[in-house]
């Protein structure tokens, strides 16, 4: 039996459109994801459903600055106010410059305050939109990350299963982007660790390499990460990291392990590149495992490449099911809403039987 947590607040994120090379397109991390994987995961049955507790910002604040937590709680509403909406037709929070450190040159930094540049502060792209409902269901998301590893802490479940949406590994301490607003498998690495799990795993599914989970933890000894994704050498987001040199440092020095993959790659090689996790991860020796899982690897889906079949999801659970650690999945990726939610059940079997 696997815990199931799930919030209806999770559906309120409605983005509309992104924005990308400038030009507006249909949004692809839709409320509709939710009900595809709850749909799914009813009808394969083995499982216990639960919506998500309210948990206080301190397990946000763990992993994410103060100033972050508070943008992305305010800056829907300072947007509608500010005239904006009205004078350009974006009723969507988009940034439009980025104070990256070539164009400071060294000169010192100051937070902007015109609503419109301090955006382009806190987010690192112009894809991933705040309007109203966003901080609503990332705040829900993070609960339901909470709520799982709460299970897991209590001995209630030996694994749950937190349907998070939107997903949260591409946001750094202190910066989103990449369709995510907080880290939630940063909150439940971090939650696990706080309730008395000396060294926790994170292994990354996601077709995409969890930039923000890496950076977080990328001088720590006590957090392993590990992530199995689409090289961004060949052109795919985030483009300036997830290569293999990237293994940590000072402290966290062999703690962070990736596994870019050529496009094209399907289940064979994609396997191959968990079993390294697999293996990197039983060396680590955790007491927990928390599972970034995209599903976004999938054939069918319009985001990446790579080319994994159900079977192939099924045998990755399988694989990280015999490690035997208590886990916590937390959803990521995957916008093939008509196998969505087939996917998740497929990696999730190992943990119902």
């Amino acid at each position: 039996m696997t815990s199931v947590v799930w919030s209806p607040e999770t559906r309120r994120h409605d983005p509309q459109t992104e924005v990308w090379v400038g030009v507006r397109m249909p949004g692809t991390e839709v409320a509709e994801r939710v009900d595809a994987i709850l749909s799914a995961l009813r009808a394969a049955g083995g499982i216990e459903l639960q919506e998500a507790a309210p948990h206080p910002d301190d397990a946000l604040l763990a992993v994410h600055d103060e100033a972050l937590v508070t943008h992305l709680r305010t800056v829907s509403a300072v947007w509608a106010g500010s005239g904006i909406p009205e004078l350009v037709g974006q009723d969507r929070v988009v940034p439009y410059m980025f104070a990256t450190a070539a164009m400071l040159d060294g000169l010192p930094a100051h937070q902007p305050t015109a609503v419109q540049a301090r955006a382009g502060w806190f987010c690192y792209d112009t894809m991933t939109v705040v309007g109203p409902g966003t901080w609503e269901a990332a705040r829900a998301a993070a609960d339901c990350a909470l709520t799982a590893v709460s299970l897991v802490l209590a001995r209630h479940a030996s694994s749950a299963y937190a349907l998070c949406r939107p997903p949260g590994h591409h946001v750094t301490r202190s910066a989103y982007g990449g369709s995510c607003y907080l880290n939630n498998a940063a909150v439940a690495a971090q939650a696990l660790r706080a309730g008395g799990h000396e060294r926790v795993a994170v292994v990354d599914l996601d077709a995409h390499h969890g930039n923000g989970t890496a950076a977080i933890f990328y001088g720590r000894a006590d957090v392993f990460y590990g992530s199995v994704h689409v090289d961004p050498r060949a052109g795919w987001f985030p483009h300036v990291v997830g290569f293999a040199d990237e293994t940590g440092v000072d402290d966290g020095a062999g703690t962070t392990l990736n596994v870019p993959l050529a496009p094209g790659t399907g289940d064979r090689g994609w396997l191959a590149g968990v079993d390294r996790l697999v293996d990197a991860i039983a060396g680590f020796e955790p007491s927990a495992l928390v599972v970034s899982l995209g599903v976004d690897a999938a054939a069918d889906d319009p985001e990446s490449p790579l080319q994994v079949t159900a079977p192939g999801f099924a045998a990755a659970g399988a694989r990280l099911a015999a490690l035997d650690l208590p886990t916590v999945h937390v959803q990521e990726g995957g916008y093939h809403l008509k196998s969505l939610g087939g996917l998740v059940a497929a990696f999730l079997a190992a943990w119902r039987s």
